[in-house]
């Protein structure tokens, strides 16, 4: 224990209090006990020995964290407008994400300021009637009726999901104007969305604007259905979920424009600060792009502090900051995915690239192989269990797509930041792009209609374990011997 605190005492302790938050998923903390219980802890670790008192300080933090993941449960399972299910009323609503259309309504999230006499602030889903699509960050005068969400079928929960969400209730409305436009940093938000959104895309229209837009700013929404289900089987739907790659070329961008300009390396990292928030609060409130905004925020701090960059102690942080907000966000796919992802590269990554060290392939081939199997293991049951298949051709879809993907989400923040001072070279940058978009969307029409290329039955992936644990056991004890 000594040897271990010496080394990792902020990661041992970040890793307790998270864990202390998302044990609240399991069982609500009792609040006298708890305040009990950590009075006693810390007056215990005043007259201890420095073992012990770490001891009672890390037993004192997953307490605290079970304390506080079991208030924000509470405070998320709260509703004031469940009860009021069935009636009908004139609402005021502020539209909180860009809304996706379906066979028969337009569905978006939403914020209850009013209904009726109530003023609730509460967040629901919106139904709209098929037609006009209010933009992000409107202000809607409503009339609508409050109902239930559906209950469990085919598979999928959409109360439990929504309720991870804090969203109890859905409001289906009959009509509605737009009054305003919301302010803040909300506002800012929606202002810095519509801006890249109209940007990054200029001129582009059908597949190519859609995957553009896909991998920029993670919304699939337009992208067809059909290719849609190409890239989940070929293991590329990743790229459609913003990730650390997005917010690291943010960074890595205005560090290099700021070098070109001549500026100290104190102004290109506070740019860099300022460039990351600004495309996390573009994107939305994705895990992924969560993790990586706090990752990338804390290497530039790191080297304003003069400090050793440190990157298990950004993952434990962006967890916390996740948890803490929400602890259903535990439960959620993309936060599965992306820590899954992110702990395959860390422990995985190294040790395939030794192994095909003594192989002639390029090292850059060699690394998207590495990355793409570490990966492609890691999140095969987080994939399982919760959509039911698993893409089998991930390595050579990815390793497809590649070349591309850099210079893709290059091109589009290049044809953001021009689109406003010089549109026509914004426009032929986009055009470009298209191209590399359309690329992209052909590697997954490729590899994902392939026979085979997914597996969806549970006897072939029962199979498929099996082979995984005897491929397994065979490279450990080889690498045993080696």
């Amino acid at each position: 224990m000594t040897e271990l605190r010496a080394r990792f005492p902020n990661h041992l302790l970040l890793g307790v209090l998270c864990s202390g938050i998302a044990a609240a998923n399991a069982v609500r903390a009792p609040v006298a006990a708890l305040v009990a219980a950590l009075v006693g802890l810390g007056a215990a670790a005043a007259f201890s020995e420095p073992d012990r008192r770490f001891v009672l300080l890390a037993l004192a933090l997953a307490l605290g964290g079970w304390w506080w993941g079991s208030a924000r449960l509470d405070a998320l399972d709260r509703s004031v407008l469940r009860a009021e299910a069935g009636r009908a009323e004139q609402a005021l609503v502020v539209v909180t994400g860009p809304p996706r259309r379906g066979a028969f309504s337009l569905r978006a999230p939403g914020l209850v300021t009013r209904f009726g006499r109530l003023r609730p602030h509460e967040a629901v889903l919106l139904e709209l009637p098929l037609g006009r699509s209010p933009p992000q960050g409107a202000v809607l005068e409503a009339l609508g009726v409050l109902t239930l969400p559906r209950p469990p079928a085919n598979g999928f929960d959409e109360r439990a999901w929504l309720r991870h969400r804090g969203v109890h209730v859905v409001l289906r409305v009959d009509r509605w104007q737009a009054v305003g436009r919301r302010g803040g940093l909300g506002g800012v938000a929606d202002r810095l969305r519509a801006t890249l959104a109209g940007s990054v895309a200029a001129g582009l229209d059908g597949d190519r604007r859609a995957v553009l837009e896909g991998v920029v700013l993670g919304d699939d929404q337009d992208i067809p259905i059909e290719l849609r289900n190409r890239f989940r089987a070929s293991g590329l739907y990743h790229l459609l979920a913003v990730s650390g790659q997005n917010v690291a070329l943010v960074a890595g961008s205005t560090l290099w424009v700021a070098w070109l300009a001549g500026l100290p390396r104190l102004l290109g990292e506070l740019a860099a600060l300022a460039g990351m928030a600004a495309y996390v609060l573009a994107v939305g409130p994705q895990p992924s792009v969560i993790r990586a905004g706090v990752a990338g925020a804390l290497a530039s701090f790191a080297w304003l502090s003069a400090r050793e960059r440190d990157r298990w102690y950004a993952l434990l942080l962006g967890a916390l900051v996740l948890l803490g907000w929400n602890p259903y966000n535990l439960f959620d796919p993309g936060f599965q995915l992306s820590f899954a992802a992110v702990l395959a590269i860390f422990v995985l990554v190294p040790r395939l690239m030794s192994v095909l060290e003594g192989y002639p392939v390029p090292r850059p081939l060699a690394g998207v192989v590495a990355v793409s199997t570490a990966c492609g293991v890691a999140t095969a049951p987080v994939s399982w269990l919760q959509f039911h298949a698993v893409p089998l051709l991930t390595v050579p879809a990815n390793a497809l797509a590649a070349p591309v993907v850099a210079p893709l989400l290059a091109l589009a923040l290049a044809t953001a930041v021009l689109a406003p001072v010089a549109p026509s070279a914004a426009a032929a940058l986009a055009w470009l792009n298209g191209w590399c978009a359309a690329y992209l969307a052909g590697c997954a029409r490729l590899v994902g209609g392939l026979p085979g290329a997914q597996v969806r039955s549970g006897r072939a992936m029962a199979a498929l374990t099996a082979a995984a644990f005897l491929a397994a056991a065979y490279a450990w004890r080889r690498w045993r011997r080696r």
